[in-house]
């Protein structure tokens, strides 16, 4: 029985995040458990569902190590291969960039990630959730309690590890979106201005269809619900609604410490999310490949787990600050009006906006 062991690791939720932490942990030889309160890992959907190339990977976070053997995406959880991006003005003419993308069917790839972690050893406990977490035990709601070394949350926003023992705020935006059946271009879009105060639309082309939705800043809304905003964008486009799906992406960029004794958080728990842009999947899982090793490590040899933190600062510090600094910087442009954004997108300034979408500096050009 999974509850009646000591486990050498205890994940709390079977994303991204997670299952990567436990497919690293398990692969060097730990006793992992991942325990989900969905029955089914991936469902619902709750994101827009790009991730960049693993060649794009290697540009926009050159200090990550091994990236394609991190990224192992497989062609069947591809939906489609995405070569531009539009940053499009309210103007509606947009900026034109070479993008490398890969649109998911984000249910198949997280189904996949967990299928990877399972091949190295890892075992998951779905459809349980989690009540309260005590010293070294996980209480589940039924009131059965698992035990383990090393407690991580992995939960998203509410995960409970981090609602108990982190006394932390994040920025969430709030996004909704719908999957469109219909002919769409291959380009991913981000359209900006009032469309979506405070944050962006999309539409993200995929086989057969797309996947439209925005997100905003509440505060900047002037009152509006997201489902206003979210109505208007999309219906725009024309084609039959297969799924609606909503959710939040917390904005803030990493929380100043995710460790804490035994217990460790990773992915949107510990805020991995670049703001600029609200990439979270391949962000998590660079987090979650740092701490699976390390803490196989602290399992093994004694290293401290205050090692992921410092792993994560040397990969992903950079990235990080960049795209806090270039999403307080859009906070404040993108209040501006409609009229005042459609000058700002021009030729001049159109390496400094992609390098603020893309985590570099935003002075560098070349």
């Amino acid at each position: 029985m999974v509850k009646d062991k000591l486990w050498d690791l205890v994940i709390i939720g079977g994303g991204p995040a997670g299952s990567t932490t436990a497919r690293f942990a398990a692969k060097n030889g730990l006793s992992v458990l991942v325990v989900d309160g969905r029955e089914s890992i991936g469902e619902p959907l709750q994101c827009g569902e790009l991730v960049p190339s693993n060649n794009e990977m290697k540009r926009l976070c050159p200090d990550v190590p091994d990236i394609d053997e991190l990224f192992k995406t497989p062609a069947n959880v591809i939906s489609q291969h995405t070569s531009e991006m539009y940053l499009v003005p309210p103007s509606g003419k947009p900026l034109k960039y070479n993008f490398e993308g890969y649109m998911l069917n984000r249910v198949k790839h997280d189904q996949e990630l967990v299928s990877l972690a399972k091949s190295h050893g890892a075992e998951f406990l779905t459809g349980k959730r989690v009540q309260d977490i005590t010293d070294n035990s996980v209480i589940l709601k039924d009131g059965s309690k698992i035990n383990a070394k090393i407690i991580v949350g992995a939960g998203g926003h509410n995960d409970p590890l981090r609602k108990k023992y982190w006394d932390v705020k994040s920025l969430n935006i709030p996004v909704k979106f719908v999957l469109m059946d219909g002919d769409f271009s291959n380009a991913v879009e981000l359209h900006f201005g009032s469309v979506a105060p405070g944050g962006y639309a999309w539409v993200f082309p995929k086989e057969g269809g797309a996947n439209i939705g925005l997100g905003i800043q509440r505060k900047f809304a002037k009152g509006q619900s997201l489902n206003i905003f979210a109505d208007k964008f999309i219906s725009q486009y024309q084609g039959n609604i297969s799924f609606k799906g909503a959710g939040s992406l917390p904005m803030s960029g990493t929380i100043e410490s995710f460790v804490k004794g035994n217990y460790l958080l990773v992915g949107d728990s510990a805020g991995m999310v670049l703001p600029s842009n609200g990439a979270g999947i391949t962000i998590a899982m660079i987090g979650g490949r740092i701490a699976g090793e390390v803490i196989s490590e602290h399992i093994k040899f004694g290293t401290s787990l205050s090692e992921y933190e410092k792993r994560w600062k040397f990969q992903m510090g950079n990235v990080m600050r960049n795209s806090q600094r270039s999403f307080k910087l859009g906070s404040i442009l993108f209040r501006l009006p409609d009229w005042i954004i459609n000058i700002i997108f021009n030729r001049i300034t159109k390496p400094f906006i992609w390098n603020a979408i893309t985590c570099r500096p935003l002075l560098k050009i070349f």
